[in-house]
């Protein structure tokens, strides 16, 4: 969710005793609060970007993450000679931009495959003490949890300023939930009303944990729910990524295989009696030949036939303007007026 406190939330992860490596993922962001190991602003000029590609803020983003994951495989690798037991990558706050391009799957995929990954969904306490924003969000993070496939955590941050247990009643007790839609009178209330028993048991099964990146309050407590996701997706997550994985290579070699076999000849048996290099090997004038007579057919006469046959085809083209010349002239003359006065003699 843009505006969250992600960056603020990483700076306090970053000043902790367990420090992660961090990653900044966010091309747009003028000031970092945090040291990063790694810094796409290194790398691509989002500012550049926009002026050559004639972009948006948004497609500036897009672009820049596209060109990033080009050299991801190379990022992986300083993640992998990392001493640092977690590691933090902080992404752009669009959902657009990151979620639903193809740059951010390819960035979560790769990781997916490599390392325990778990997905942290940001979100505003404060502006989420609506009902409607509070679905708003339910909503992004439902479309974000079944996107990835991943161990996935709501943290609802500046519980400092508004406590987040307003939120945790809500997602537990419908009726509470109800209750506060029919105190805020909206045009959408009822919308959300429907959606409200859809995501109902989306929440049996969502980890919540609520932190303050201004204050550090329930930074513990989203260390152990990490922790948690971690091992579970060591038990669950990782075997269903190794099963894909062994699928699209089973696919692959099959494609492959496929690709061999259609490069090949289409004749699997030869009849009794005869050899491949009769099949394969004409010669002129033999009985693997097509011609009836069994005699090959001279490179002369076949270049006479085809100059005959240019001709020819010549000749019907200068015809048909010729007709076509003559049509016009015509219909030109039809359509002239005719001149009626008397015509004068001169001597």
């Amino acid at each position: 969710m843009a505006g969250s406190g992600k960056t603020s939330l990483v700076r306090r992860l970053s000043s902790c005793e367990n420090r992660p490596y961090v990653v900044n993922l966010d091309p747009a962001c003028l000031n970092l609060p945090y040291f990063a190991n790694i810094d796409i602003r290194d790398t691509v000029n989002y500012k550049e970007i926009m002026k050559q590609y004639r972009l948006g803020p948004n497609g500036g983003i897009v672009t820049s993450l596209n060109l990033f994951s080009t050299k991801f495989p190379e990022v992986l690798k300083f993640i992998e000679k990392a001493t640092n037991d977690i590691c933090v990558l902080d992404t752009p706050g669009q959902i657009e931009v990151f979620t639903w391009s193809v740059s951010g799957a390819i960035i979560t995929e790769t990781l997916a495959s490599s390392f325990p990954t778990v997905v942290l969904y940001v979100m505003d306490t404060v502006r989420s003490t609506s009902p409607v924003t509070f679905m708003s969000n339910m909503l992004y993070a439902c479309s974000i949890l079944y996107k990835t496939r991943l161990p996935f955590i709501v943290v609802m941050n500046k519980i400092d300023v508004v406590n987040h247990n307003y939120a945790l009643d809500w997602m537990r007790d419908f009726e509470a939930f109800q209750e506060a839609l029919e105190a805020d009178e909206n045009y959408i209330s009822n919308l959300t009303r429907s959606m409200a028993l859809t995501l109902d048991e989306f929440y049996q099964n969502l980890n919540v944990c609520g932190v303050s990146a201004a204050t550090g309050e329930g930074i513990e407590e989203l260390y152990a729910a990490v922790e948690k996701a971690r091992i579970e997706y060591e038990e669950e997550y990782r075997v269903e990524w190794e099963k894909v994985r062994k699928e699209s290579e089973e696919k692959k070699k099959e494609t492959a295989a496929q690709s061999i076999g259609d490069s090949n000849s289409l004749i699997d048996e030869v009849p009794v009696g005869r050899e491949l290099s009769d099949v394969y090997l004409r010669h002129p004038g033999s009985e693997s030949s097509t011609d009836t007579e069994g005699e090959e057919l001279d490179q002369k006469d076949m270049e006479d036939d085809e100059a005959e046959t240019f001709r020819e085809v010549l000749q019907q083209q200068r015809e048909m303007q010729i007709k076509r010349a003559k049509e016009a002239e015509a219909r030109k003359m039809k359509s002239k007026p005719q001149d009626f006065r008397p015509k004068t003699i001169h001597k």
